[in-house]
């Protein structure tokens, strides 16, 4: 297959992206795959990443720091904003086209030898552990993509397993309660894993010190962010880690939530070499993490910022460093398009606090349709609302209307993001 071909089989095994259900969890198949293909997913060690929020950017800062150590990184996150080739890295670089096709092909290919129709992110998943092989990455850093012990990726044995936060989250296919989703995320704890975990609820850490691990290290006993200020694009931090205390680190993100997320990765990497990492290696690793799409500002006059909160709790995060580090003077204008509860996530955006709310249908098939989030704005008490079929309506009718003091920020969801990064920045240009 060339690349446009491997899109359309991808198009054609698109099964969770249009039902948004799984009907029947099992690892089976992708295993069978890439036991056809020799077990890529065996071929180096991993670092495997789950959590409700701040899984892309604890990945990130991951891969950073083991790159800055001399390592070849493989990088394996999920969805992409703009292009399907952002979720494969190879030290920060995405896969080229014709690489991935060429993994795709040899999925497609094998596939049927084993009797199996893989869904798109298994196809994805089986591509991502191939290429590793195939370019010979030290480590490979991995995402869950959706809970854990069911996840396409969860066939690694990892080294290391990193839990984020635990949320109400993914409800449709693990609860009702929260200890039932960390019960699914605690799934790919393996037994010789060593566990990092960033929730401090101790019914949930419980959960993760009795999943089978080796040992556990907790947020606020064993790792910690000490310091935690604003800086210029981005924050200034002490973190303390099992061995360690590092001070006066930069991390080039925007949030007070960004500090936790640097403790918890750093904290991973530390795990992973069973010893302390040199200063000028955070250093460098730290100052090389970029999130695009995770309160990423585009643009300064107007300010313009895009942030992927795509549940409540990213929500309200999202809106507290917004009213909270950037103070704008001007209006303040929401683009906003989700594919969750409306009424919940324009609460938690705190959408009544601006000055006018532009909602659209995320582009997705799971999108909420533009009328019913202006309904839910209304009723919060926003007095400007305007419907947008699509984001990037949306977004070209927010920097029209903007001035140079003004604020816009477009969020909801990665989706939503994805189609507002390549209208906005062709507007910046």
């Amino acid at each position: 297959m060339d690349f446009q071909e491997a899109l359309a089989y991808l198009d054609e095994h698109m099964s969770y992206h249009k039902t948004g259900r799984i009907d029947s969890p099992s690892i089976e198949p992708i295993a069978a795959i890439c036991g056809a293909l020799g077990d890529p997913h065996l071929s180096a060690p991993v670092i495997h990443v789950t959590g409700t929020n701040g899984k892309g950017s604890t990945v990130q800062i991951i891969s950073r720091l083991l790159a800055a150590q001399g390592l070849t990184v493989g990088t394996y996150t999920s969805p992409h904003l703009e292009h399907v080739t952002e979720r494969f890295k190879r030290n920060g670089e995405p896969i080229t086209e014709e690489e991935l096709a060429e993994q795709i092909t040899a999925v497609a290919e094998v596939a049927p030898l084993v009797d199996q129709n893989p869904g798109y992110f298994e196809i994805l998943t089986a591509a991502a552990f191939r290429w590793f092989a195939d370019i010979a990455v030290d480590v490979m850093v991995i995402e869950v993509g959706l809970l854990g012990r069911w996840d396409a990726t969860n066939i690694v044995q990892s080294q290391v397993a990193v839990v984020t936060n635990i949320g109400m989250d993914h409800n449709e296919f693990a609860g009702p309660s929260i200890q039932d989703v960390a019960r699914e995320k605690s799934g790919i704890v393996k037994p010789g894993s060593a566990v990092i975990v960033g929730e401090t609820d101790p019914d949930i850490v419980d959960i993760f010190r009795d999943a089978g691990g080796a040992t556990t290290f907790v947020r606020d006993e064993d790792f910690a962010t000490l310091s935690n200020s604003l800086a210029v694009n981005g924050r200034l931090l002490d973190l303390r880690t099992p061995t360690t205390i590092y001070t006066d680190v930069f991390l080039p993100l925007n949030g007070a939530h960004q500090g936790d997320n640097a403790a918890l990765a750093l904290t991973a990497v530390e795990t992973f070499f069973a010893a302390p990492l040199p200063e000028d290696v955070v250093i460098e690793g730290f100052g090389e993490v970029s999130m695009p799409g995770r309160f990423e500002v585009l643009g300064r006059q107007p300010l313009v910022i895009i942030d992927g909160a795509h549940n409540p709790v990213g929500a309200d995060t999202c809106a507290s460093v917004f009213f909270g580090d950037f103070h704008p003077d001007g209006r303040r204008i929401l683009v906003a398009a989700t594919t969750r509860e409306p009424l919940e996530m324009l609460s938690a955006l705190r959408a009544d606090e601006f000055d006018i709310v532009f909602v659209a249908t995320a582009p997705t098939p799971r999108g909420i349709p533009a009328a019913d989030l202006a309904r839910a704005a209304e009723e919060l008490g926003c007095d400007h609302v305007v419907s947008f079929d699509t984001v990037e309506d949306a977004c070209s009718r927010a920097v029209d209307y903007a001035d140079g003091d003004d604020a816009i920020l477009v969020t909801g969801s990665l989706y939503t993001v994805g189609a507002a990064r390549t209208t906005l920045q062709r507007h910046a240009n």
